[in-house]
């Protein structure tokens, strides 16, 4: 079974779109969803609402998983504006206002074809989003209450006679426009239902927009009951949760109600209908996720089965309020007779998040599911089922929010619209002579008795930016001159100063985003955004590169002189599968055999001379040899021809000649700093790289880690994937590539020198003069360290068996282990980097302090109350 996207949505504004690591063919994923790309919110802003809706329904098969090109985002936060996203850019797409006043809620009907707005006033306004649009098409009758929410009922099939008739008048048509009509007039919207705030729901005929039948809830004191969530199923059962904490069923028909129970201790806000329509879920403020299940009552020979729903299981997974639920397969209300089939072997996995910033996974199987076994995808346990699975949660670690400064010791984070910078001091050890920093004045206010500075951080620097988007990245240069912060739309550059007391004082660079400007085309549809994804500095802080925001550009610049300059714009990210203006670029038929082959093209020589050689800076590249790289980016833009991507991988050797770039169809080039100029491109792989690291002592040397916790290391001087590499990537431990979080950052064990050992069998031992110590390689996740050692060497016996250096493999029986060590005692952790030999910066923010920030969750004594 593949699984879809999951977008959520955050209280800042953000969404996450997350992929799902497993492959078409793979039942279970250690990983699950993985952030994959991050959508800025507009500052200040919040998501309330979340809606994926299909952009072309007639070109998805019954079975089909949409992928992200198929599908339209819409979200809303609270006022009155609804926001389509652009899930390729990043950025807003188009916004449409309600026309009523706040959005409470928001939903698809069935066919993809149109949205319902729940709206402050009182109103039902529908949208139509059929054919890749978004206009008003009409408007309910009001009422005297807010529609907290909404759902649809199951389409109807339209009367046979007038299908028939239309079939007629389009036999002349193509076959393709007829299938389209037949599925037009198949189906039609019949009603819909809301809930309010004035204790009561309301069915609702789409055909006149009136409302049909008004049903009751109860009422406590006299106080009104605000239904918060209703659902309806393929047979026309409505489902509703208000604040009194009941889950009651009504019959559309009668729109009478057929149970009721007192499922919740408050408010139910949220609520997911299992994909065969047989489960409903409901959560809210009191944390429990409550399980109702159509259960079977009777059954006799000559009449059918009778059932009813029953209240089976509840679990608490959340520590705070849930506010959002969503199952996989999603659940479509369709009539009986034409209920979808789902793979029965594989369990759904129910969705919950809340105000406790974790997102929670549960798998959600039924017990009636006995005919074969039931796989649990999130492989957390044997069991499947809802109330014995294990759940597991997903890291709210927001990649990038945090980086280091080796040589200045300095550690920056940043949040919505500031910048933090701290300094880390460095741990003194006892010395007879006081440090000529500290005054004699300073050293008797303190005490001549105290212990000397056992090391520690403080705040340097505060920052509030102007931003019109919330931060999507910044960094800061390794020596702590230079620091860059960037939204959505402008990156700002600032040249940083230290006082004598300690304290930095920034000094914006204000032609910076001029400058940048000036070296993005312009195009006819998006504005120009000098905004970036992706920052990183030189080591000796000379130059600066960038990968832009929404036109997928990588910018060189020069930080040395005077002026700044952008030194080389280079737009091989755009390259649409390798071809532009209808032409196969040179060198790129090798280069695209490479790719297909992905990990068997591991040879080098794909890409070797007859790739794409850049020439310097002065010199026009011989792409074309008759066009300038600016000419041809200008007419990609003009004629739309060129791919926008996410860059958001960058990764420079620590002897600054080597720059590597990946983006988000999976696609890494390598560009040579010295000379300014296109090296070469990597195969393509299964997955988009999550990280990128240069190894400091061998610094051609390069790692990328995937997201599935699977890493490939590649060779840029020589353009081959070395022995040594294959070995280490097959020889990882199942702790590693099992973990059930995904790898967000590596670092390489900063030894002084390279072995001579290592460069002379290439074998990967990379150890001292010596021989006694072992380089390693660090990765960290959110909930781990882990530690790899990089000396290729097999035990046996507790003996060591050093690899050959023509790489020949030992026999199977004689490799047992590689030195590895997991640590798990840091969570969730933001950053993780080497500031010296032997000295390793973690940065976390324990759950416990951001709960603390949190009003009081919900809580009811049960036993000594009086």
């Amino acid at each position: 079974m593949k699984f879809g996207l999951l977008a959520v949505g955050h209280a800042n504004g953000n969404i996450d779109i997350c992929e799902w690591m497993g492959g078409e063919r793979e039942q279970q994923c250690s990983q699950a969803w993985v952030v994959r790309k991050i959508l800025p919110g507009p500052y200040p802003s919040k998501v309330d609402s979340l809606a994926f809706v299909i952009r072309h329904p007639e070109d998805l098969g019954p079975d089909d998983v949409p992928e992200q090109s198929d599908l339209r985002l819409f979200s809303s936060g609270g006022g009155s504006e609804l926001i389509e996203w652009d899930l390729e850019r990043g950025c807003i797409r188009k916004t449409i206002s309600s026309q009523g006043g706040s959005i409470w809620s928001v939903a698809v009907n069935p066919s993809s074809t149109s949205l319902a707005l729940g709206c402050e006033d009182g109103t039902v306004r529908i949208l139509s989003v059929a054919n890749d649009t978004l206009t008003h098409s009409r408007r309910f009758d009001r009422v005297k209450c807010r529609m907290l929410s909404i759902a649809w009922g199951p389409p109807m099939p339209r009367h046979p006679a007038a299908s028939s008739q239309k079939t007629a008048q389009t036999q002349t048509a193509t076959e393709e426009s007829s299938d389209d009509d037949g599925e037009e007039d198949e189906w039609t919207d019949s009603w819909l239902v809301t809930g309010g705030s004035d204790s009561s729901l309301r069915k609702w005929d789409v055909a006149t927009g009136r409302v049909v039948e008004r049903m009751g809830v109860d009422k406590l004191r006299g106080e009104r009951t605000l239904v918060w969530t209703v659902g309806a199923l393929g047979d026309g059962t409505i489902i509703s949760g208000d604040s009194l904490g009941m889950v009651k069923f009504w019959d559309s028909r009668t729109c009478t109600q057929l149970y009721s129970f007192q499922a919740h201790g408050a408010d139910v806000l949220c609520m997911a209908i299992s994909p065969e329509g047989k489960a409903v879920y409901t959560s809210g403020v009191d944390q429990k996720t409550v399980q109702f299940s159509l259960v079977k009552t009777s059954s006799t020979e000559k009449g059918p089965a009778s059932s009813r729903w029953t209240q089976t299981t509840s679990r608490r997974m959340h520590s705070h309020d849930v506010r959002a639920l969503a199952i996989w397969p999603p659940y479509t209300p369709l009539p009986p007779a034409h209920k979808r089939a789902f793979p029965i072997d594989v369990a759904p996995v129910l969705a919950s998040g809340g105000l406790d910033m974790s997102v929670v996974l549960t798998p959600a199987a039924l017990p009636t599911s006995t005919v074969v076994k039931v796989m649990n995808p999130l492989d957390t346990s044997v069991e499947a089922t809802f109330e014995d699975s294990y759940h597991r949660k997903l890291a709210y670690v927001s990649r990038g929010a945090v980086r280091a400064a080796k040589t200045a010791r300095l550690v920056s984070c940043a949040r919505e619209a500031g910048l933090s910078i701290w300094c880390i001091r460095k741990k003194l050890v006892e010395q007879e002579e006081p440090q000529p920093q500290v005054s004699p004045e300073a050293i008797d206010l303190d005490g001549v008795d105290e212990q000397p500075f056992a090391g520690g951080w403080e705040k340097v620097l505060e920052m509030d930016l102007n931003v019109h988007s919330n931060i999507v990245a910044h960094e800061i240069s390794d020596d702590g001159r230079w620091l860059v912060v960037s939204d959505l739309y402008e990156s700002k550059l600032f040249s940083l100063h230290t006082d004598d007391k300690g304290l930095i004082n920034p000094k914006r660079i204000k032609d910076f985003s001029a400058i940048l400007q000036s070296q993005i085309p312009t195009s006819n549809t998006h504005p120009v955004s000098t905004g970036g994804l992706t920052f990183r500095f030189t080591p000796d802080s000379s130059k600066l590169v960038m990968s832009t925001a929404m036109s997928s550009y990588i910018l060189i610049v020069d930080l040395t002189s005077e002026k700044l300059r952008v030194l080389r714009r280079f737009d091989h990210h755009r390259m649409q599968d390798s071809v532009v203006h209808d032409r196969v670029m040179k060198g790129r038929v090798a280069s695209r055999k490479g790719e297909l082959n992905g990990h068997a093209a591991v040879n080098g020589n794909a890409q070797g001379d007859e790739d794409v050689e850049m020439g310097d800076v002065d010199s026009p590249p011989p792409v074309d040899h008759s066009e300038d790289e600016g000419e041809q980016s200008e007419r990609e833009d003009v004629k739309s021809t060129a791919a926008v991507v996410s860059i958001d991988q960058i990764a420079i050797s620590t002897d600054g000649q080597w720059l590597a770039t990946s983006d988000s169809r999976a696609r890494t080039h390598v560009f040579n700093l010295d000379s300014i100029s296109h090296h070469t491109v990597l195969p393509s792989f299964h997955r988009p790289a999550q990280v990128l690291a240069f190894d400091p002592v061998h610094p051609s040397v390069l790692l990328l880690a995937f997201p599935d916790n699977t890493i490939q290391i590649y060779d840029v001087e020589t353009r081959q994937f070395p022995a040594w590499g294959k070995e280490l990537a097959s020889s990882l431990p199942k702790r590693f590539t099992n973990a059930h979080d995904t790898v967000l950052g590596a670092a390489f064990d900063p030894l002084p020198s390279p072995s001579p050992l290592w460069l002379a069998t290439g074998s990967g031992i990379a150890e001292d003069q010596d021989q006694t110590r072992t380089r390693y390689v660090l990765f960290w996740g959110a909930t781990w360290l882990y530690k790899v050692s990089l000396d290729t060497r097999v035990r046996t016996g507790g003996k060591k068996r050093r690899r050959d250096a023509a790489g020949l493999g030992l026999p199977d029986e004689g490799r047992q282990w590689r030195d590895s060590k997991m640590v798990t005692t840091y969570r969730p952790i933001l950053c993780c980097d080497f500031l010296a030999k032997d000295e390793l910066v973690v940065v976390e923010r324990p759950l416990v302090d951001v709960l603390l920030t949190l009003p009081p969750a919900y809580f009811k004594h049960k036993y000594g109350a009086s």
